[in-house]
């Protein structure tokens, strides 16, 4: 018994795998995902023959399993502000939500960009 899969379904399954090896080449040389993450192409026949057992439908899939993009590392603090409503902002300095750094222009900024200045409730920074 031969069966030539290069030329199986016309050839549409051959397209079909480069389509997808394809996929996974550009998933490997995308610097946003794992580097060493296993990609999988799966290639599955699926046969279903008649009452007779002289003939049979065939359906043939073929996919890939990619990595996923990596996260995007980030931090992000809790306060109240003045009213006692919970806040949440992301510490741009990366830092200590408490620290003082100088931003690009050279001004003291606190965690999360802001000029200190107007936010101290109770001797702290807010």
């Amino acid at each position: 018994m031969n069966v030539d899969i290069a030329k199986l379904a016309g050839g549409a399954m051959q397209e079909r795998i480069n389509r997808e090896l394809k996929k996974v080449a550009e998933n490997i040389l995308d610097p946003n995902t794992k580097a060493d993450a296993v990609r999988t192409v799966t290639i599955s026949i699926k046969i279903k023959p008649n009452e007779a057992r002289q003939m049979a439908s065939s359906d043939i899939e073929v996919k890939s399993s990619l990595a996923p993009a990596k996260g995007v590392p980030t931090a992000f603090i809790f306060d109240y502000d003045k009213e006692g409503k919970a806040v949440i902002k992301e510490l741009s300095t990366g830092q200590d939500r408490d620290q003082l750094a100088m931003n690009d222009a050279g001004e003291i900024v606190d965690g999360v960009g802001e000029t200190p200045s107007a936010k101290v409730v109770n001797g702290r920074f807010r």
